[in-house]
């Protein structure tokens, strides 16, 4: 098991392009955790902005009667891609990744599984 400072370590080091990362609480919209990389992203600022995307996104499943679960969230910019992914595991209800990428150098197939991977062995 992996705790949020060794995920997001992780995250940063083995998908290839990640450009910044964190571990948000989207009842307050919080980073809970944060590591940041070339990119110069303010996380704390995605953290909340990305917040209101995973509330919309929640809300607009309830009111369509969808009990299905969200997998992740993809956001591509003309440069970056910006990855939600809500916590599943037992601790980590009302909690989500966030992953930036350099779209130039990422595989987002790769970085999607290996962010998997992340959240499987994280420990919050």
């Amino acid at each position: 098991m992996t705790d949020a400072a060794g995920a997001l370590k992780q995250a940063m080091t083995v998908i290839e392009g990640a450009i910044g990362a964190a571990l948000v609480d989207y009842s307050s919209g919080m980073a809970l955790a944060t590591l940041d990389g070339p990119g110069g992203i303010d996380l704390n600022v995605a953290a909340a902005g990305n917040t209101d995307v995973v509330r919309a996104k929640m809300r607009t499943m309830d009111m369509l009667g969808l009990q299905d679960g969200i997998d992740d969230i993809l956001i591509t910019l003309s440069s970056q891609y910006h990855l939600i992914r809500p916590l599943t595991g037992r601790g980590g209800k009302g909690l989500f990744l966030y992953l930036a990428l350099d779209k130039s150098r990422a595989n987002l197939a790769m970085a999607r599984h290996q962010l998997t991977r992340i959240e499987a062995d994280l420990e919050v």
